[in-house]
């Protein structure tokens, strides 16, 4: 069953694009590694700073495996965009996809 593990972020303020472009660089990231079944990203439609990433995995385990892989993933473009620490859970699809 596919699960998402979902991530609430804030823009610094004036780095909105910087982030998107940071979030959209994390998604091709995320997308090659194992379990994963893609990515969406989403844009506040009254805050441009806000974001909400939604990764889609086989399991937990499998986006807790793909931790590893991961570290390979860039991330200084989203550090320098990022205001504090994502919010971030995650949550079972009640409907199917």
């Amino acid at each position: 069953m596919t699960i998402a593990r979902v991530y609430m972020m804030h823009a610094k303020e004036g780095m909105a694009a910087e982030m998107e472009a940071a979030l959209n660089h994390l998604i091709d990231g995320v997308t090659a590694i194992d379990g994963s079944h893609g990515a969406e990203l989403l844009r506040d439609a009254g805050n441009d700073r806000r974001f909400i990433l939604i990764e889609k995995w086989e399991s937990i385990e499998a986006h807790k495996a793909g931790a590893e892989a991961f570290k390979k993933v860039d991330m200084s473009a989203l550090m320098a965009a990022i205001d504090g620490p994502p919010d971030s859970a995650y949550f079972d699809y009640l409907v199917r996809q």
